[in-house]
C-alpha cells in the first residue's frame, strides 16, 4: 500500500513539473496566444512576403515544427474544402505524399473548434507526418495550425500537438 502511495505521489509530482514547464506564447502584433507544452518548443521568426512566427521543437524541424496562418475564406467554407485546396496547391507536391485522413477529417475541440487532417510524405529520405488543424473563428476566418514531424517521433509528439491546438486562443 505504501509503495502505491509513493508511485501516485511521484506521478502527481511529474504531472506538476510537466505543467510547470509549459509556457504561454504571445507577441506584440499577433492577435493570438497559445501554450507551448515544454521548454523545448521555441518561437522562430520566418520571413517570406510577410513576417511570421513559427515554432520548432528541439534543434531541428524533424523533431516537430508548427506553422500558423490566418485564413480568410468565402462565407460558409468548410474545413475539408480548405484542406483540399491546400492539398491541391501545396501538399501533393511533397515527395511521397499520401493523405491519411478521410475526406471530412477528424472533429477537434479546444478553445476554438475545428477539424484536423493528417498526411505523410518524405523529406530528404526521412518519413514525415503532417497534421493540419483548421480552427474556425467565424464563418469567414480559420486559423491553420500546420504541424510536421518525423514519423518515428509522431507517437511521442501527438499529444503535444493536440495540446497546443487546444490552447490556441485570440487575445
Amino acid at each position: 500500500m505504501f509503495r502505491i502511495l509513493i508511485v501516485l505521489v511521484s506521478l502527481i509530482g511529474l504531472g506538476i513539473s510537466a505543467s510547470a514547464q509549459s509556457q504561454t506564447f504571445t507577441a506584440e502584433g499577433l492577435d493570438y496566444a497559445l501554450d507551448l507544452p515544454s521548454t523545448s518548443w521555441k518561437a522562430v521568426a520566418r520571413v517570406d512576403v510577410h513576417r511570421h512566427v513559427e515554432f520548432m521543437n528541439g534543434e531541428n524541424e524533424s523533431a516537430g515544427y508548427l506553422r500558423l496562418r490566418k485564413r480568410f475564406v468565402p462565407p460558409g467554407t468548410r474545413p475539408e474544402e480548405i484542406f483540399r485546396k491546400d492539398e491541391m496547391w501545396q501538399l501533393r507536391k511533397l515527395p511521397g505524399y499520401v493523405a491519411c485522413s478521410d475526406a471530412k477529417g477528424e472533429a477537434f475541440s479546444g478553445r476554438l473548434s475545428g477539424v484536423v487532417f493528417s498526411y505523410e510524405y518524405v523529406n530528404a529520405g526521412t518519413n514525415m507526418d503532417g497534421r493540419i488543424y483548421y480552427l474556425q473563428l467565424d464563418n469567414r476566418t480559420f486559423y491553420a495550425l500546420h504541424f510536421t514531424v518525423a514519423s518515428e517521433k509522431l507517437k511521442n509528439l501527438r499529444e503535444q500537438m493536440d495540446s497546443i491546438a487546444r490552447s490556441f486562443r485570440l487575445k
